[in-house]
């Protein structure tokens, strides 16, 4: 008798029947026909099993092991056991009384780890399972104070560090378990571990609202937490292992939806590495401690279930000490993997229930016609993948251990430590570094990169989820009311009456256009400004998928190219000889950098141009550079302003909305990250520009958001030196070749937006910057009567525009910004990156050079930085 699952009289025999027959024949179920066949039990128990296993099978067959099942010879390390949560079954958590009277410390030790992963690497243990409690020092002061004592600024901080002490110790490869992850703690371990996981459990939200609940009074296990946390690591490409607990009071139904939310993030990110069936075991001094045990039947129905649903390509794992040694009922079930097995230690959560010996379980494996065959803890499929799934300081020690033809683990892998350190030869100029100039005459290779349709996520998925923000929307606040508001006084427009102008069209957008350029001429008078500057795009590799950019390429696409330092350097160089005050220098998330690169890039301008004004580094790029070099973002800011940092450019914002966010972008950091980037700059005296792209999957109501939230920033730290429009290009964006996204905005979009922003912005952030290069001489124009006052840079090179599809070319002569100006009406004067007056003598530099800039601007070492 089990009280695990729940559903009033059970399923008809018609609604079995029916059910059974759409999985035989492969037919997709949904969550009612899931629920139903959760409850199959004998011959309709063995039917379902049949199919699951037919799935299973052909799985295998395609994935080049046929009947082989797996696993993963590995150390159980609980790194500590002191947690945040009460979840009312666990008996691995105590406090730290218990700990120190047991002799043992709030974590374990370095040196304990060590011993441990040793030991288990002399037996041909190959993985080292981290486990612990959620964010201990939260709750408990001892942990705070371990950590302080010991130098770590939070937990995610020590298991970094003992991870990579794992690897160049001992050789075994870190599975990381630490509960739920910020996407920065994901960036912050990927470096470090091949693979991470955490058990979904259930999405029933009762279990954790309720009082009595298994879940109550724990903040970590809340369903859409943990969801969050599995769609991060999908965002972020972490291998990642998760599952459900069954028989902890849910029902049937809430048992089904919880596998569908896991096969919806599987989907979306292809991220998902396994799925763990575990079944509830009641254990002493519990609150729980009456509960059933989830039987056997259950157990094998929800892994048939979960095969069924995950389909051929997913990989479905029961953990054998969990079970009465009913091995072949989970193999006939469609499992594909053990999990875990340790010769060494013990199960910590479940330390009651003894590992199988691998020789016995290999023999119950070939008795049910599998051979059992090692895995490493990430899976065979990831390891082919690499890129961006395998981070490159973790490469040497993967393939120390991995079978390079089928991705599981050598036989005669020798386990000892490797070195976790960077690449050589980083800054070595390679691929079409001429990219800035032949994009205006040769144009890209192709519309996409080679990997489209794998780097960016599943396109269906992302067109369910986009659907939503496409449907237009009804505005009824009166319009005329609110341009007489905006007239008199636009801080005090109210959100309705923002959207309603935001909406405006015909009569009512010249009215407000005309309203914004009243204002803008108030707040900063006629003068158009702009600055001479040249855009330093040093690497377009990238593997973030960011499904709005054109630019990005895998390091084999014929257009990928990285500069060398020296080229950096030169290029500056170049541009300070022609009059130029600023470099603006961004690039690629490539995967060979370190997290110090970007203060090599500064100190190498710095070097060889002292008066050289660095405006470099997108929020993306510091928590990159942060998380890569496990300091923290403050930290490392601060060492980029040493290196030669001046300012930087506020993209990676795009629409600070993470609804809109993650149909834009698969991994790019999320709102709360940016705005904390931003802000923490500021607080350093970094200053920064602010942006907006629009135009694709977004409505004016996300625009609307945005903008409050750059003037609320503005208002803490007046750290913004202007707002820059940036309209989306369509052209080649992969978001908009799926189908998904508009081409880009209106012309009466990117009015509205130009005047709201001067309206909404006013009067924290005074400057409103147009772009040429998006929008061409004439939008500019246009945008300059709605109340933009910059016009932006000279350039001299541009290719993320132009890689997107940009037409109006890569430079702009100061006699063509001059001459937008004029077009509109006004003047124009030269500025520098904070709007300061420029010094007389870049000015007659830049006079005397004007226009010959293209001819000027070869690429330096054709030999070394050619096409190859």
């Amino acid at each position: 008798m089990t009280t695990s699952a729940t559903t009033g009289a059970g399923p008809t025999e018609n609604s079995m029947r029916r059910a059974l027959k759409r999985a035989r024949d492969g037919v997709a179920l949904d969550v009612t026909e899931a629920a139903v066949l959760l409850q199959a039990r004998g011959e309709a128990l063995e039917d379902l099993a049949a199919s699951a296993a037919r799935v299973r099978d052909a799985g295998l067959e395609a994935a080049g092991r046929p009947g082989v099942i797996t696993y993963s010879k590995s150390v159980f390390l609980p790194l500590t056991r002191l947690c945040r949560d009460k979840c009312h079954y666990c008996t691995f958590v105590t406090v730290p009384g218990k700990l120190r009277r047991a002799g043992h410390g709030m974590f374990m030790s370095p040196d304990e780890v060590l011993d441990v992963a040793r030991r288990g690497a002399a037996l041909g243990c190959k993985e080292a399972l981290i486990t612990l409690g959620d964010k201990p020092e939260e709750r408990w002061p001892e942990a705070r104070e371990w950590l302080d004592a010991h130098g770590y600024d939070d937990t995610i901080a020590y298991v970094r560090a003992i991870s990579i002490r794992i690897l160049e110790e001992t050789g075994l490869l870190p599975h990381l378990n630490p509960g739920v992850m910020s996407w920065t703690d994901l960036r912050r371990l990927k470096p470090v571990a091949p693979s991470m996981g955490m058990m979904l459990e259930t999405t029933a939200r009762r279990l954790w609202s309720e009082p009595g609940g298994p879940h109550h009074r724990s903040p970590d296990k809340e369903p859409a937490v943990r969801l969050r946390v599995l769609e991060d690591a999908g965002r972020s490409s972490v291998p990642f292992t998760s599952g459900i607990l069954i028989g902890i009071g849910e029902t049937y139904e809430d048992r089904a939806e919880s596998l569908f939310a896991l096969r919806k993030v599987s989907r979306a990110y292809h991220g998902v590495q396994e799925l763990i069936i575990q079944n509830f075991r009641a254990k002493p001094d519990t609150a729980m401690r009456r509960m059933p045990d989830a039987e056997l039947d259950e157990l094998v129905a929800t892994v048939a279930v979960a095969r069924h649903l995950m389909g051929p390509v997913g990989c479905v794992q029961a953990p054998p000490n969990l079970v009465d040694s009913e091995y072949e009922r989970l193999i006939a079930a469609g499992i594909d993997d053990w999990g875990g097995v340790s010769p060494l230690t013990v199960d910590h959560v479940n330390p009651e229930r003894p590992w199988p010996r691998i020789e016995e379980l290999a023999a119950r494996s070939a008795a049910a016609g599998f051979e059992l065959r090692e895995r490493l803890c990430v899976y065979p499929e990831f390891i082919r993948r690499g890129e961006p799934w395998l981070d490159v300081r973790l490469l040497p020690h993967i393939q120390a251990l991995a079978d390079p033809q089928t991705g599981l683990a050598r036989e005669d892998a020798v386990v000892e430590g490797h070195p976790w350190q960077e690449p050589e030869e980083v800054f070595v100029n390679r691929g079409r570094t001429d990219l800035h100039l032949t994009i205006d005459t040769d144009g890209r290779t192709g519309d996409r990169r080679g990997d489209f349709d794998a780097v960016y996520g599943d396109w269906a998925a992302l067109r369910l989820a986009a659907a939503p923000g496409m449907a237009p929307e009804r505005i009824d606040t009166d319009v005329r009311g609110a341009l007489a508001r905006a007239a008199n006084d636009p801080t005090r427009l109210r959100d309705d009456e923002a959207l309603a102008l935001l909406h405006a069209d015909g009569p009512a957008l010249d009215a407000l256009t005309r309203i914004a350029d009243d204002v803008r001429k108030e707040a900063v008078g006629d003068c158009v400004t702009y600055i001479v500057t040249r855009n330093i795009n040093f690497t377009n590799v990238c593997y973030t998928g960011c499904r709005f950019c054109a630019f990005a390429q895998r390091r084999t696409d014929a257009d990928a190219y990285t500069l060398s330092l020296e080229q950096v350097a030169d290029r500056a160089q170049q541009a300070w000889d022609v009059g130029a005050i600023e470099v603006c220098m961004q690039g690629g998330i490539h995967p060979d950098l370190p997290g110090t690169a970007y203060f090599d890039i500064a100190k190498a301008v710095k070097e060889r141009v002292p008066g050289m004004h660095v405006h470099a580094f997108s929020p993306m790029e510091v928590v990159n550079g942060a998380t890569r070099t496990g300091m923290p973002v403050r930290e490392w800011l601060t060492a980029a302003k040493e290196a030669g940092l001046d300012t930087m450019p506020g993209t990676a914002a795009e629409i600070l909305d993470d609804d809109v966010r993650w149909i834009l972008t698969k991994g790019k950091l999320p709102t709360e990250t940016w705005v904390e980037v931003i802000t923490t700059a500021h607080e350093l005296g970094i200053r920064s520009s602010s942006t907006m792209m629009y135009g694709h999957v977004d409505q004016p109501r996300h625009w609307l958001s945005h903008l409050r939230a750059l003037a609320r920033i503005q208002q803490q730290t007046g750290g913004f030196t202007e707002f820059v429009t940036l309209p989306f290009i369509h052209t080649n964006a992969p978001v908009y070749l799926a189908g998904i996204a508009r081409p880009g905005p209106s012309l009466r979009d990117n009015r509205a937006v130009t005047a709201m922003a001067r309206l909404l912005l006013h009067p924290h952030i005074p400057n409103i910057q147009t772009s040429w290069v998006k929008l061409g001489t004439e939008g500019a124009v246009e945008m300059l009567r709605s109340g933009a006052n910059d016009l932006g840079g000279t350039l001299m090179e541009e290719t993320i525009s132009r890689m997107a599809g940009s037409s109006y070319g890569s430079y702009k002569s100061v006699k063509d910004l001059i001459a937008v100006a004029e077009a509109a009406g006004r003047p124009a004067k030269p500025r520098t990156t904070v709007y300061g007056e420029v010094p007389e003598e870049r000015q007659r530099v830049a006079a005397a050079w004007d226009g010959r800039l293209p001819e000027l601007l070869p690429v330096l070492g054709q030999g070394r930085g050619g096409r190859q």
